[in-house]
């Protein structure tokens, strides 16, 4: 071993600075006992990540994961799995599975007696994992048990807890239950239990690295059978662990080639979209999409379908909505289930004027450039149409009414289209004559 790579090894030594492990021992296993005042700090802590996720208040949220004693039995199951102490882990299991339950009753009984049922972006945000939380969840993990093992404890801690966010998914949980909706209940438990289990695995990881020493059992026979059993627990955890993560990270990847698909065939070519479901667990799988007025053949759509091989995108179908019945059937089941805010074109144009009061534009300024521009026009006005999809991404459109004697010629209304799209720096925006009153 070289001089260098002696003093890189030294510089990254986690065992520099590292308490004494016995007396680590003894404060992960009092941390993990959940009684008297840590149910109650629990139980204030949950009600407040409630209120914090019932009003959206992020600075709330965090509040509430600051005094929250959740991490206790988690790192408490990470020391029993790493030392083959099997009475630390049965512990530590037990007290984590009481808390989830205390934190549970408590904050379905708040959701349940609150008058503010609606769903908020903080709490939807808690329904469905992704690749990043296991990510934070792991990295989380190990930040914190690495501050446990350390003489001077610094500043890592409260920064371990709002990272991992263990509260807003158990809260979010209690909200399903008490609205019924089950789907939010098992998104956010799944979420849980992704935190739980590889903020423990963390512990587990650093645990062994800094060679924490194996608990002694009564006999040489009993400390194989807890050994071999806590081996098989670590493969039951680990195993499951590594498959979510890639599939989250197969699922996120396809997700990713999906809109770059819809950006190259359909947005860069100005078709504005009102509505979007991307269906990655079905067979095949199901990009649903419906345009503003963009009307597709059956040769158009069959000639996207084969190109979705070229993205990357197998076994997987394009669908484009044009039963209008049917799709504005689909449209208001999204809005009344908070998943998707969009309207029709038929809407748009009825209800037009509502719309421009609603989303102002100065459009006077435009409105007395266009009549210079195009001397033909005597009335314009600019509204801001705001599309919103299941995905959770949004877009907003400029939807423009002008109004002429007689219909401008195609040649300057494509002009009149491509100055307003400079003039308002918008990629995509639709214009319509308006007819004098």
């Amino acid at each position: 071993m070289t001089d260098i790579t002696r003093k890189i090894l030294n510089f990254i030594d986690l065992n520099k600075g590292e308490e004494n492990k016995k007396l680590v021992i003894e404060n992960i296993t009092s941390a993990v006992s959940f009684r008297g005042s840590n149910i109650w700090i629990l139980a204030c802590a949950i009600i407040i990540a409630s209120v914090g996720l019932n009003v959206n208040s992020t600075a709330v949220i965090i509040g509430a994961m600051l005094i929250s004693p959740l991490m206790g039995p988690i790192v408490g199951a990470g020391f029993g799995l790493g030392m083959y102490d099997f009475e630390l882990l049965k512990k530590s299991i037990k007290n984590l599975l009481i808390a989830t339950i205390v934190s549970l009753c408590t904050s379905t009984f708040y959701f349940y007696i609150s008058p503010f049922k609606d769903a908020q972006s903080e709490l939807l945000a808690r329904t469905s994992p992704n690749i990043y939380d296991i990510l934070i969840a792991f990295f989380g993990g190990l930040v914190g048990v690495i501050a446990v093992t350390r003489v001077e404890k610094g500043n890592p801690i409260p920064g371990v807890a709002i990272a991992t966010a263990l509260m807003p998914p158990l809260c979010t949980a209690g909200y399903g239950l008490a609205l019924g909706n089950y789907i939010y209940f098992l998104g956010a438990m799944y979420l849980y239990t992704i935190n739980c289990v590889f903020i423990c695995i963390a512990t587990f990881v650093i645990v062994k690295y800094l060679k924490y020493p194996k608990a002694k059992q009564l006999d040489v026979k009993n400390e194989k059978r807890v050994q071999y059993g806590i081996t098989v627990l670590i493969l039951l955890l680990i195993i499951p662990s590594v498959y979510f993560a890639y599939q989250l990270y197969i699922q996120k990847s396809y997700n990713s080639r999906t809109q770059v698909f819809i950006q190259n065939e359909f947005i860069n070519n100005d078709f504005p979209i009102i509505y979007k479901n991307i269906q990655y667990n079905t067979d095949p799988k199901r990009i649903e999409l419906a345009f503003l007025t963009k009307k597709f053949t059956e040769k158009e759509i069959d000639s996207l379908n084969k190109k979705l091989v070229s993205y990357n995108l197998p076994n997987t179908k394009l669908i484009i909505r044009q039963d209008t019945v049917n799709l504005r059937k689909d449209i208001l089941n999204q809005i009344n289930n908070s998943q998707n805010i969009v309207d029709q074109k038929d809407i748009i144009i009825n209800n037009l004027r509502n719309q421009l009061s609603e989303y102002h534009f100065n459009s006077e300024k435009i409105g007395a450039e266009s009549t210079i521009l195009f001397p033909e026009i005597t009335s314009l006005k600019i509204g801001n149409y705001r599309v919103k999809t299941n995905n959770d991404d949004s877009n907003v459109i400029p939807i423009i009414l002008y109004q002429t004697k007689k219909e401008l010629n195609p040649e300057s209304r494509q002009k009149l289209k491509l100055w307003l799209k400079e003039r308002l720096a918008k990629d995509s925006i639709e214009i319509y004559r308006q007819n004098p009153e």
